[in-house]
């Protein structure tokens, strides 16, 4: 067994960590041209919902196949950061640095994303659609009531985890996937996407981000933070339009 396994979802070729730890994974490899990484269409698979899931594919196949004491997701272009200074691979985190803050709380998360001036639920319903996440309120009441206080408060706060990244203890991870695949699952049987435009087809990864946070709380689990380093420099002034322009068109629309 692996002491850690860290999926980095890719649907793309793309520079790699050279760290034994980091175990590139293609996403969606059953509906797309092959890469020289591990597929994520092999064994107990959703690869073929990449579109609609995400890295979430490459989350349940890892869930399915890896055997790990720890296993965590990130991207091919964001990975957890260790330290401020350097090049953007010289930050990456490493097993000897992960371990050492799994000895102090069981799962790392990434620093919060704040929106200051929108809840995470209504960024959510000016990018997307309404109907996602009342659909997994609905879900959550039939199926998982404990979990309702927590998603309400967490709907109502301005920041939140996201981009489904983590790395946690195979059982606790056991725990978290067979409640989220749950829930996910079932939302996909309820909502009608055949209307979404691409983007908010990917509804339940989308979905997957916000309700990480309800059973960390739910489930009162210990949890470090650390800053995410991307390897593609960011347009801040053109995603900060973005986003006010989505608050803005968002609030005409139901107003």
């Amino acid at each position: 067994m692996e002491k850690f396994t860290i999926i980095v979802a890719a649907h793309k070729a793309y520079p790699m960590p050279d760290m034994q730890m980091y175990l590139p994974v293609q996403v969606g490899s059953a509906i797309s041209a092959a890469l020289p990484y591990v597929r994520d269409d092999t064994g107990r698979n959703i690869s073929e919902k990449n579109k609609t899931f995400c890295e979430l594919t490459g989350l349940y196949w890892g869930w399915n196949h890896l055997d790990a004491e720890y296993i965590g997701l990130c991207h091919y272009r964001r990975y957890f950061a260790r330290r401020r200074f350097g090049s953007r691979w010289e930050r990456i985190l490493t097993e000897a640095e992960a371990q050492q803050l799994l000895l102090q709380k069981d799962v790392i998360l990434p620093k919060k994303r704040h929106y200051w001036i929108e809840t995470n639920y209504s960024q959510y319903i000016h990018a997307h659609h309404r109907e996602d996440l009342d659909t997994t309120r609905q879900i959550l009441s039939e199926m998982h009531p404990d979990y309702l206080p927590a998603y309400d408060a967490v709907m109502k706060r301005t920041s939140g985890h996201r981009f489904n990244m983590f790395i946690m203890k195979k059982e606790i991870l056991d725990a978290y996937c067979g409640w989220l695949f749950d829930v996910l699952f079932e939302l996909e049987r309820r909502l009608d996407i055949s209307g979404y435009d691409p983007v908010s087809r990917r509804v339940f990864g989308y979905v997957g981000e916000r309700l990480l946070d309800v059973w960390v709380e739910t489930n009162h689990i210990a949890y470090s933070e650390l800053p995410v380093v991307n390897m593609e420099r960011q347009n801040w002034l053109k995603k900060g339009s973005q986003f006010l322009l989505r608050k803005w068109k968002g609030m005409t629309k139901h107003d």
